[in-house]
């Protein structure tokens, strides 16, 4: 009887330690994957705010979507030209002896629900400042509030649909 009872305990102590080994394992996976769609994010508005097609074509899926009041852009080649023509725009008043303030991008107060294991919701406010230049004081542009979906591809996460 003692055998049997001494052996039911080490099932019972298995069993747990295998539930928090799991759960262990599960907390870290969710720790991981919110500091990559964190870092994400930051690449995001980095290559927003230095106006780089590449870097931000780059945290898009191929076929990522955005969209910003009139603004509907469809796939990673269509994305890069949109910041393309923004920097392009940029650079002309610069030449033209009028140039940009910076830009700068702001992401505030986000939240990350993970909606399954490659593939989780980003809501966030933004706004859009331009720095102060001159006798031009800080300029908030727009504000909103973002709902963006988020997509694990080949092990990386990128935006699906930033909307």
């Amino acid at each position: 009887m003692r055998k049997l009872a001494s052996l039911a305990v080490a099932a019972v102590a298995l069993a747990t330690s295998s539930v928090a080994l799991a759960d262990d394992a599960a907390a870290l996976r969710e720790a991981q994957d919110r500091a990559a769609i964190e870092a994400l994010m930051w690449r995001y508005v980095r290559a927003l705010d230095t106006m780089d097609p590449d870097a931000y074509a780059a945290v898009f899926t191929e076929d990522g979507t955005f969209g910003s009041g009139n603004t509907q852009r469809k796939g990673r080649a269509d994305i890069k030209q949109m910041v393309a023509d923004l920097k392009k725009g940029r650079d002309e008043r610069a030449a033209a002896g009028t140039p940009s303030a910076p830009m700068h991008h702001i992401i505030a107060n986000h939240q990350i629900e993970f909606l399954g294991a490659n593939e989780a919701r980003y809501d966030s406010y933004w706004m859009t400042v331009f720095a102060a230049v001159g006798d031009t004081p800080v300029r908030v542009a727009a504000a909103g509030r973002g709902v963006d979906q988020l997509v694990r591809v080949n092990g990386q996460w990128l935006i699906k649909n930033r909307n």
